[in-house]
């Protein structure tokens, strides 16, 4: 049976894809094209993590006006 993918695993999953990036672009050892590229990809990854951290935000403070109500 598969893991199930959680928010904490999409974002942990994000994280050591940006480390990963980072590493391979600190190596020196990618072409100026596939530096440009995988640049790229991690603002697209950078995106994806910061609208999970919105969303979670937007939880915590939904939830934090919910209990304030009670």
């Amino acid at each position: 049976m598969a893991a199930m993918s959680t928010p904490e695993n999409q974002l942990d999953a994000l994280i050591g894809r940006l480390e990963r990036a980072g590493e391979q672009l600190r190596s020196g050892e990618l072409s100026p094209d596939a530096a440009a590229t995988l640049v790229e990809e991690c603002a697209a990854l950078a995106g994806e993590a910061s609208a999970e951290l919105e969303r979670r935000a937007r939880v915590e403070e939904s939830a934090g006006a919910q209990g304030s109500l009670l």
